[in-house]
């Protein structure tokens, strides 16, 4: 299914039963935005993912947890890494029907930190879980803290993936839809959208 640059949304290859199940999910709980948005990124769209409309429906992450386990071996990894606030609900969700521990890390002074006392033992194998992902800024930031803790990071599980499949990390990627956005450098805003307001909703 694909729709024009002007509609909703673009999918990078045809869509699966897991994929149609997962968007109507992101649908029914209102977490698909219009409007003119500031991406973590600090790229600039006219759509965006309200995960947190999701979580407000813990029947929905679980679901949601259940089909990215789905694609995930859970013999691989001992821990569930998600980066605060985006990943928490379903990198904890996650962790949880796999039986794993679970960590997060969280923004201090605008970078992310492993904090409370948290601990991540050496060569202890780790999953990141984020919900959506456009440059993988944070995933990445992420990566570097559990590397520097000696940790070994097998992987990372989205829930979105809006790169258009440029996005790649020094693991392997695994995500439940890959959409792609328009997505505009902050001087090069098409005039339909830099006619509107700009927010910056977070996830």
């Amino acid at each position: 299914m694909s729709l024009p640059e002007g509609g909703v949304f673009v999918f990078l290859r045809d869509m699966s039963e897991t994929q149609a199940e997962v968007l109507r999910i992101f649908e029914e709980t209102g977490a698909l935005l219009n409007g003119h948005f500031v991406l973590r990124s600090g790229l600039h769209s006219g759509h965006f993912f309200q995960c947190a409309r999701v979580c407000e429906h813990l029947d929905r992450v679980t679901r949601l947890a259940e089909l990215l386990l789905e694609k995930i071996d859970t013999d691989a990894f001992d821990t569930v890494v998600a980066p605060a606030m985006g990943g928490l609900v379903i990198g904890q969700e996650v962790a949880r029907q796999a039986g794993k521990r679970f960590l997060f890390v969280e923004k201090v002074d605008d970078k992310l930190a492993l904090r409370r006392n948290f601990k991540i033992a050496d060569g202890e194998r780790i999953l990141v879980v984020e919900d959506v992902i456009t440059r993988g800024g944070r995933v990445r930031e992420a990566l570097d803290i559990i590397k520097a803790e000696g940790g070994a990071c097998g992987g990372v599980a989205v829930l979105v993936d809006r790169s258009q499949g440029k996005t790649t990390f020094e693991v392997p990627l695994t995500s439940l839809l890959e959409l792609s956005f328009p997505t505009y450098e902050a001087d090069k805003l098409p005039p339909e959208l830099a006619a509107l307001p700009a927010s910056k909703p977070g996830s």
